[in-house]
């Protein structure tokens, strides 16, 4: 079988401002039915194991960890009241949820990738998200992950072209040159070949000799712990769990309420054809 993960955030993100490339107007759940779009997109393509991970709130541990760190303010209002309803909505269609809290929903897909991973009868885990924090979950050619606008798969030599290192080293890598996204700077003067070229001749910043990064190591230590993805989250005890089931009573007035009946037709018919 093959194990899909999505970033249910980015998508939710990559929608509405979407959206707003092509109306003046914000449909109240125009995102929300983007992403569904997308998620009955891949079942009805043959998908047959789904997770979709989400920022419940955007706060998580890192912020006691670094003060920088990003949060949710200067999110826009009108794409704030998406999230919960999206989560809501992904549940009553029948796709496993995972609404992160102290965790971030990039902490989830690496969590669900390692769980899926350990299980023999996965033959591949994709993670859908371009987001570079999560090459560092790629494993050769079987879990890899899938940036969707631009159709790329990035398998473990993939990530080595883009950034120079292997995936076991892309949390030294962002420690190092750091990100902007998550709110954290980096080490000065160390640029992404600096980084790829200490990383490659020392291994782990742990492995630097004190003198490489000028009194700067406990600071990229901690932009290290930053960049790592926690895989220890309990997001499921079987793979099984992932298979996608069919919507709940409610499926129908919620895509009735974000403005996309369509969902419900399609998502009867993807019923019809599971029980064929």
């Amino acid at each position: 079988m093959i194990v899909h993960l999505i970033d249910g955030t980015y998508e939710l993100f990559r929608h509405f401002f979407g959206i707003r490339r092509f109306r003046k107007d914000d449909p109240p759940f125009g995102a929300v039915a983007g992403v569904l779009g997308t998620v009955v997109q891949m079942i009805e393509g043959g998908a047959t194991h789904i997770g979709v991970a989400t920022d419940h709130v955007i706060e998580s541990f890192r912020n006691d960890l670094w003060p920088g760190y990003k949060t949710g303010a200067g999110i826009d209002h009108a794409l704030w009241r998406q999230f919960h309803p999206l989560e809501e909505a992904l549940v009553a269609m029948g796709v496993a949820t995972w609404p992160m809290v102290e965790l971030e929903a990039d902490d989830a897909l690496a969590s669900a990738a390692f769980l899926a991973a350990a299980d023999p009868d996965v033959e591949k885990v994709c993670i859908w998200t371009p987001d570079k924090d999560l090459a560092q979950c790629v494993v050769g050619d079987r879990v890899v992950q899938v940036d969707r606008k631009s159709g790329q798969i990035r398998d473990d030599a993939g990530v080595r072209a883009k950034f120079g290192v292997a995936p076991a080293l892309i949390a030294d890598y962002l420690a190092l040159v750091g990100d902007a996204a998550d709110g954290y700077p980096g080490i000065p003067r160390i640029g992404s070949k600096t980084a790829a070229q200490l990383l490659n001749r020392y291994g782990p910043i742990e492995d630097f000799p004190a003198e490489v990064l000028g009194g700067k190591h406990e600071l990229a230590l901690l932009f290290k712990d930053l960049a790592t993805l926690r895989t220890n989250a309990p997001l499921f005890d079987d793979v099984g769990e992932l298979r996608w089931q069919p919507p709940t009573a409610s499926f129908a007035s919620i895509a009735e309420l974000i403005g996309d009946p369509r969902l419900s037709v399609r998502i009867e018919k993807l019923k019809r054809r599971e029980n064929a």
